[in-house]
């Protein structure tokens, strides 16, 4: 299973440089619930919700999200292998929810600081 991170999503949206192939999109995701959050508002922020959300709705709803429950809220107010930024620190405790269920993950990430700390909490990259 991939664990999706927004960076990835915006990446495809806004046609960047670094994008996954179309082969990548054709996996099963999972994400948190933040994903959804951050990407509308890097929509919003650049103005362009009418070009743009219907696409960003497709690429959200290719992932199962899950929510910030209380263990993902109360596990990210706990220390990481190595300092993280706040939304980061929501993103891997979500990673680490899923694992303690028995699901193994890949991190798809665009983010040098989160791949990072994914790693140093025993997570592999997927190839995007």
């Amino acid at each position: 299973m991939i664990y999706l991170d927004t960076s990835v999503v915006l990446a495809r949206l806004f046609a960047e440089d670094r994008s996954p192939p179309d082969a990548f999109w054709s996996q099963s995701f999972v994400a948190s619930r933040l994903l959804e959050y951050e990407v509308f508002n890097r929509v919003h922020a650049r103005g362009c919700a009418s070009s743009h959300g219907s696409d960003a709705r497709h690429l959200v709803g290719r992932a199962s999200l899950i929510e910030m429950s209380a263990d993902v809220l109360g596990r990210a107010l706990l220390p990481f292998a190595q300092p993280v930024r706040t939304l980061d620190a929501l993103h891997l405790a979500t990673m680490i929810f899923l694992r303690s269920r028995d699901l193994r993950l890949a991190l798809a990430t665009y983010d040098q600081r989160l791949a990072a700390a994914a790693i140093s909490e025993g997570f592999v990259l997927a190839d995007c």
